[in-house]
Order: C-alpha cells, then structure tokens, then sequence
C-alpha cells in the first residue's frame, strides 16, 4: 500500500488549501478568536500524532505547584462522554478519555475539565471555579477560537514538522508557515547527550521567527510501576528480566524502545495506533504471545497513558496475573533551556501580557 501512497499528495494539496483559507480567514478576523481574562496557555503540535503534549502539560503543571487555580482543558478524545465534564470522583478513560484521566489521577489538586469547543470549556471552568487562575489547553494549537496568552507547540526530534507532509499523505494538520503563532518551539525527545553542533542544525531547520523561542527537552524514565495491584513473581526493576514485550498505543514508541532494549536481551514490540482501545480479543492475543515466550524472566512493559485504558474490569480479567507494568515518565530541559522556558511561562501568568 505504502507504494500507491503518492497518489495521497493532491488531497494533501487541498486539504492545505482549505486550512490555508481557514487560517487566513483567523488571521483577518473575519473569523474570532476570543481572549480571556486569565492567563491561557495553549500547548499542541503541527502533526497528528504524539509529539510529546502530554508531559509537556504536566511539566507545565508542576511548574504551577499543581495549583488547585490551575485547571487542564482538553477534547477528551475517544470518550464515550459529550460535552463539557470537569472530572469528579469514579472517572473513567470511558468518561474523559485517557490523557486527561492520566491528569486527574497524577495530580491531586489540579482541575481536570473536557469539551469538544475549547471556548465554552473555558467559560464553563471560569464559572465553575470561581478561583480559576490558569487555564492549560491540551492539543489546541489548531484550535484558533480561542486566543491563547501562551501558545507552546512541541516537535519529535526523531521527526521534526520540518520534515514531514500534509495529510493524508503526511502528517501534517496545516502548512508549518503555521508555526509563526507559536511563542514557543519546544524539540522533545532529544538524546540525553545532545550536541551543539545538533542543536544548530535543529536551529537552522525549524528558522524560528523573531521573537520566537527554541528549547530542548529530553525524556527522563522513571521505575516502573505495576499496572494492576498484584505480586508479580517477575520484578521489572532489576537485572532479572530477560524478554519484554511493549505495548503500546501511542504515536511513537521509538524512545521507549531504545529506553528498554538497554534492559533484556529480547524485545518484542505490539503498537497499534494512537489512543487505541484494545479489544478483548487483541489483550488474549497478547496473554498467548507473553505465555509462549521461551523464559521465565519475562514481563510486559506499556506506557503510563496506555495503562489507563488497561485498567479496567475486563482488561484486568485477562491481564491481571501477569507481570504488566508501565513506564512513567517526566520530561525534563537542559539546564539553559529550562530557565529560558520557566521564565516565558512564568512572565506569561504574571503579567497576563495579551
């Protein structure tokens, strides 16, 4: 099929058209973008796919002390929920969708809200929390109704906007002239020894716009941590694993897999497509797969967003006696980054510059 994907480009050319018109029709106001009276910070990204927004948003969150004023907005993809929801108690991937599920349950102070229109979300939360300070928009770089104080858009180093196409041939949601809204261009992923030599390559492919900001980040992995509440007889933090299966529904796994393959001897990848909700079916061919694998010394690794939509009563039958863990992670700037990001967002709420 990857062969015939050439014949994608022309709908790639006028679905870059339409998005054009879009933006120009924002751009002239003939469109609104409505401005907030808090502080709003838009993070998102210019392909389909995961770039890393995520634990950009939590970094934002710990940056703001997990402030019970702080409350994370975001679609809520692929819940069965419509509307707008602010998270409560006995909330669900079914109720929320996983990422902002992973929010509510990672921090306890924050306000975790869902809505397909980002504009009535905020108004909803701005009545609802008569304390609200801060608003944190999850994947909303696309999502122009709303006016951002604070727009971040995030890159996969392995495969920079740069360097890839509109959809459906590519991954592209609009033209990268599209990254001049950004305040800041944040490159995640990048190795933990990273050149400068790199970082001005990076530089000079992204052409960031006067004014812009250009960080790095990198990916720091935590111990694992059991999916469900069992006593496995294999333990994933230590020298004794010889096989792992990855499980996962993300955009990416390339980094988890270079992360992992630094601790077995064998490693065997099961991906689906971002947000996946796995079937009955697939968990059984997953239970069978890790049952035939030729050692004891074997558990199955997935990532902590893919845990969410894991435990479950159904997932758990199937899953639960096995050693299954995810892998937590927290995304971490290098040093002359970090102040230089810090500051941007910290100067944003303070001064509240739009």
């Amino acid at each position: 099929m990857n062969a015939f994907r050439f014949l994608l480009i022309p709908f790639g050319l006028i679905y870059g058209l339409v998005t054009r018109i879009r933006n120009l029709l924002f751009d002239l106001s003939i469109l609104g973008s409505e401005l907030f009276s808090i502080p709003v910070i838009s993070v998102g990204n210019l392909v389909a796919g995961g770039s890393g927004k995520t634990p950009m948003v939590e970094y934002i969150v710990r940056l703001l002390n997990n402030n019970a004023s702080t409350a994370t907005l975001s679609r809520g993809y692929k819940r069965k929920t419509k509307g707008y929801r602010l998270a409560g108690e006995n909330e669900s991937v079914e109720t929320l969708g996983d990422e902002p599920l992973q929010y509510h349950q990672k921090f306890s102070e924050l306000n975790v809200a869902v809505c397909e229109s980002r504009r009535q979300g905020i108004h909803n939360l701005v009545k609802d929390i008569p304390s609200l300070r801060t608003v944190i928009l999850d994947d909303a770089f696309q999502h122009r109704y709303v006016k951002p104080g604070l727009s971040i858009l995030v890159t996969d180093y392995f495969k920079l906007f740069t360097q890839d196409k509109l959809l459906p041939y590519g991954r592209l949601r609009e033209n990268i002239s599209g990254r001049k809204r950004a305040d800041i261009i944040v490159v995640t992923k990048t190795p933990r020894v990273f050149s400068p030599i790199v970082r001005k390559q990076i530089m000079e492919e992204l052409k960031p716009f006067p004014g812009q900001e250009v960080c790095f980040s990198y990916i720091n992995y935590l111990p694992f941590e059991p999916v469900y509440d069992n006593n496995c007889a294999v333990q994933g933090d230590n020298d004794s694993v010889y096989s792992i299966i990855i499980l996962t529904g993300i955009g990416n796994p390339g980094p988890l897999q270079e992360y992992l393959r630094r601790k077995c001897t064998d490693l065997e990848l099961v991906a689906f497509a971002d947000h996946h909700s796995f079937s009955t079916k697939e968990l059984q061919v997953l239970k069978d797969k890790f049952r035939y694998l030729p050692t004891k010394r074997k558990i199955i690794v997935t990532t902590e967003k893919d845990a969410k939509r894991l435990q479950n009563p159904e997932a758990e039958k199937i899953l639960g006696k096995l050693p299954i863990y995810y892998a937590p992670i927290t995304f971490e700037f290098y040093p002359a980054d970090k102040e230089v990001f810090d500051k941007v967002v910290q100067t944003a709420i303070q001064e509240k510059k739009y």
